[in-house]
């Protein structure tokens, strides 16, 4: 634009200086060819006269020349600049047009909501709540010893929170995320409760039944590699469990805090559904009040990405 406007100033400066030259050479011109005449000034002061304009005129044609100059001087420096501009325009036209040409990436959901089922096992029989019918009495005439099975079954529900890419710069399309989950396990059905009769003489047998069973709240640190892919390892290195029994233990003690280890995979089937499968083991290092609540998990689950 700026190239434009000096160019049209150009223009019209020599114009200018045309017909400047035009109209100084008419009054010479005319000085030449005046004839002699009575009622005119006397020849030498038309003389001077004509020599003053001409000399002024020689001036103001003098200064635009000088103008004309410094126009071209201009032009000639901004040319460089507007090559410069027209370099950076292709670039952000080619760059535009990269951009265009890419595919479109559909966004990820990296969050997700699963459920989770499958087969619970616990290292030793639950105690604490005794079976008049099946076991010994202790030196007090308390019955004692554990009255549930070592194996049963579990299912809950949790989610998964994204925190981050690619391991906090450590490793690439290896994410991090926050896994928020609930079981629940059971173990027996239809137990006798945890009366003794050494504690309560004239109950000599309980018959009243129980399920032996367990609620489990967690929060976990979760890894999970190869973003982006279809099929997705994941591991657990430790988390954060509160378990609650039921029935309770001998001294009615029912919480206690717990640790879980985990790992499993999952694999995109269609758009954001996911199946997977999981191996958690659950380690409480003081039990509850001699009850021990330590044992695995293992099972599969599905996912809902959000």
């Amino acid at each position: 634009m700026k190239i434009k406007k000096n160019k049209i100033c150009l223009g019209i400066a020599l114009a200018t200086i045309t017909m400047t030259g035009a109209l100084v050479s008419q009054p010479v011109l005319a000085h030449k060819n005046a004839k002699p005449h009575a009622h005119q000034v006397s020849a030498e002061r038309l003389a001077e006269a004509a020599n003053n304009k001409a000399e002024v005129l020689e001036a103001q044609l003098r200064a635009m020349q000088d103008e004309i100059a410094s126009l071209r001087a201009q032009i000639g420096t901004t040319a460089p600049v507007a090559a410069a501009d027209t370099q950076k325009v292709q670039e952000l036209d080619a760059w535009m047009a990269s951009v265009k040409s890419e595919p479109v990436k559909a966004k990820s959901k990296d969050n997700m909501m699963f459920f989770r089922g499958g087969y619970a096992h616990n290292n030793t029989q639950r105690g604490g709540t005794l079976d008049p019918s099946a076991a010994p009495l202790n030196a007090n005439g308390e019955l004692v010893g554990p009255i549930t099975d070592k194996d049963g079954y579990y299912f809950g529900a949790g989610f998964d929170f994204s925190l981050d890419d690619n391991l906090w710069g450590l490793m690439d399309n290896t994410e991090v995320l926050a896994e928020l989950m609930f079981d629940y396990k059971e173990f027996a059905n239809n137990k006798p409760n945890g009366l003794s009769p050494g504690a309560f003489p004239t109950l000599a047998l309980n018959t009243q039944s129980a399920s032996v069973n367990q609620l489990s709240l967690s929060a976990s640190p979760k890894i999970k590699f190869m973003k982006g892919k279809a099929f997705r390892p994941w591991l657990i290195p430790v988390g954060f469990e509160l378990d609650v029994i039921s029935p309770p233990s001998d001294a009615i003690t029912v919480l206690t805090p717990a640790m879980q280890f985990g790992l499993g995979a999952d694999y995109k089937v269609w758009k954001s559904l996911y199946v997977g499968a999981d191996f958690r083991y659950h380690y409480a290092p003081g039990g509850v009040d001699g009850v021990s609540v330590n044992g695995l998990t293992t099972g599969g689950y599905l996912g809902i990405g959000f």
